[in-house]
């Protein structure tokens, strides 16, 4: 009787070094250098209109990690973003804690509510993982409306700090300047996935899954994991959403725009890179403010739905697509 000998399942390969550290000092610098000049100009509307940007910004790079790199869409980002908002409501109402602690508790509530979803959709693809993702976004909208220690329906006031933290001269101004280490490091956070072992894993995934469980990638934790770390992000862009106002109500955080815009600003961007939802989102949350301020805030979806349009037709791939198919 011939030895038979059975062939080694194949692994995934190792990528490449890409620099990680470099990407992290120079989103450092980048940061430091945009807190530097939005304090130089000194403007209450700039810093508003600028944490509005950098809100998409981290909340577009956390739904292309699930939906972009893995291929699964998430029609939920609202809940994830309005557990983020609520979570600070929350927290700061027991507990009396400032922002950032508030913004480490919105990441472990979006994380442990991303892993659920996971397990609890672990075999549903395509339409069916969409449609689920849209029922979580109901069933927590429902929950809060109903809870009253949270303003329920009525909504809750958020009063801000008296005190302003050192160098800043206003909360606004302090506010920007952490949604823009919020987005330096959401940015830096997807590049790394996307250049490591864990994106060559979800881009196998996203590829042909059944393929991909074929030949040993373990695709089920894989969408754990990326459910988890997209699902944190998204709550932490959403934190500081009821200091920004001083007021959040269940109709604004799980707003449809939420929804629309992560979906929309990693699609025209282009969902196959980091760059792609930071390009969509400081695009189209430019337009949105820029229409906010000229038209009227009524008009930022209908300016979404005409700019995907344009860029279903003209570039499919998007905007980074587009850039790569003319070298």
């Amino acid at each position: 009787m011939s030895d038979t000998t059975i062939p080694a399942m194949p692994t995934l390969p190792a990528p490449r070094r890409t620099g990680h550290p470099a990407f992290w000092l120079a989103s450092a610098a980048v940061a430091l250098v945009s807190i530097l000049a939005l304090r130089g100009i000194g403007s209450e509307y700039a810093y508003f209109a600028a944490t509005f940007i950098l809100q998409y910004v981290v909340l577009a790079t956390a739904w292309n990690i699930l939906g972009g790199y893995a291929g699964y869409v998430n029609f939920g980002a609202a809940a994830f973003f309005a557990a983020g908002a609520y979570t600070t409501v929350a927290i700061g109402k027991a507990l009396g804690l400032s922002l950032l602690p508030c913004i480490g508790f919105a990441a472990l509530v979006g994380g442990v509510l991303g892993l659920g979803t996971g397990i609890l959709t672990l075999r549903l693809r395509g339409a069916y993982f969409a449609i689920a993702t849209l029922c979580l976004s109901v069933v927590l909208q429902t929950i809060v409306v109903n809870w009253d220690y949270v303003g329920g329906s009525r909504g809750a006031y958020v009063i801000r700090p008296r005190e302003v933290p050192w160098p800043f001269e206003s909360y606004s101004g302090y506010l920007c300047a952490v949604m823009v280490v919020l987005a330096a490091a959401a940015v830096a956070i997807a590049r790394s996935i996307e250049k490591s072992r864990l994106g060559l894993g979800l881009a196998a995934l996203r590829d042909d899954e059944a393929a991909a469980e074929a030949a040993g990638v373990p695709t089920l934790r894989l969408k754990l994991i990326a459910t988890t770390i997209s699902g944190a992000m998204m709550a932490v862009a959403g934190a500081p959403l009821p200091l920004l106002g001083s007021y959040v109500e269940p109709n604004s955080a799980f707003g449809l725009s939420y929804a629309v815009n992560a979906i929309a600003m990693p699609l025209i961007g282009g969902t196959g890179s980091w760059a792609g939802p930071l390009i969509g989102a400081v695009l189209l949350a430019s337009l949105q403010q820029a229409a906010t301020v000229t038209i009227s805030s009524a008009a930022n979806l209908m300016i979404v739905g005409v700019v995907l349009v344009v860029f279903v037709c003209a570039a499919p791939h998007g905007i980074i697509g587009l850039f790569r198919r003319q070298k």
